[in-house]
């Protein structure tokens, strides 16, 4: 049992595909929360443990903030807003490009509504020159009075101790939240489905992987430890699951095959897992559909 005595609950807040999910998971030391190259990956709130010398560190990872299109969008919208509260402090997660973009300054304005300290953080800083990492620093200068501003690379994992350094300084007296060897707080069954999803992003083109949900119908353990999963992949339209099984089957095939071993190393046992596609036709504008796959409202 580690001596825990302080805690520092972080949001990791940004604009879709900065890296937010990537720095979760290098600051936490294993993948917690999925990562593709599409925008709006996250769209829950995940928390991420880090337990570092007496603090405990819960670090929020939302989805990216940007303009919604369907009821699903809105609620990935309000989960980021009532993310920055009660919070010790909020990175601001950006790109090196020196311009405070709409998302970036409507962020901005809820940090100085909420009076919360704010870290800005510049991502991907072994993407440019250092002249320009400078006009960035001054850009985001000007928009707002920031605690302090911490270049890094979450891919490289690079600057990260200089940003936990700093968001030392935000921990309050307070008990340890969460128990030792706890890196998250989603179920297992959760994270087996956030992993489907992000092999579905990683695999198809387009829009069809954002009109998917995952539904986790069997979880099970064996005595011998082996883990049962039943998955169901929802998409929003006949062709689409014709694209998501492939000829013959090939592209469901290696999607549920990168799928189980992501999830293996995850749970640490064998799996063995049955997967089906079904259709709910617009499931993302539909109230009752987007709260059965778990995006209630919190």
């Amino acid at each position: 049992m580690e001596n825990i005595t302080k805690t520092a609950m972080v949001t990791i807040a940004g604009r879709p595909n900065v890296g937010k999910s990537t720095l979760v998971n290098a600051l936490v030391g294993e993948k917690i929360a999925i990562v593709s190259s599409k925008p709006q990956t996250t769209r829950n709130r995940i928390c991420g443990v880090v337990n570092q010398g007496d603090t405990q560190f819960i670090f929020l990872d939302t989805p990216g903030f940007h303009k919604a299109r369907t009821r699903l969008g809105d609620y990935m919208v309000k989960v980021v807003k009532d993310s920055v509260a009660d919070v010790e402090a909020v990175c601001l997660l950006v790109e090196p490009i020196a311009n405070v973009g709409a998302p970036e300054q409507a962020l901005i304005d809820r940090i100085r509504e909420e009076r919360l300290p704010a870290v800005l953080v510049i991502n991907k800083i072994d993407t440019v020159e250092k002249a320009q990492l400078l006009e960035v620093m001054a850009a985001y200068s000007a928009a707002y009075d920031f605690d302090a501003i911490i270049p890094i690379s979450a891919q490289e994992k690079d600057g990260l101790e200089e940003l936990m350094t700093q968001l030392e300084k935000y921990a309050a007296p307070g008990p340890q939240l969460f128990p030792d060897g706890m890196t998250t707080d989603q179920p297992e069954r959760q994270v087996a489905a956030e992993i489907v999803r992000e092999k579905l992003l990683r695999n198809l083109d387009k829009e069809v992987p954002h009109g998917t949900a995952i539904e986790v119908t069997k979880f099970s353990e064996r005595d011998s430890g082996i883990i049962d999963l039943d998955v169901t992949i929802y998409c929003e339209k006949a062709s689409h699951k014709g694209i998501i099984i492939g000829k013959n089957g090939a592209t469901l095939k290696k999607i549920s095959s990168h799928a189980r071993e992501d999830i293996e190393r995850f749970m640490g046992a064998k799996v063995y897992m049955q997967t089906w596609v079904k259709v709910k036709e617009n499931w993302r504008d539909n109230l009752n559909y987007i709260r059965s796959f778990g995006y209630d409202e919190q």
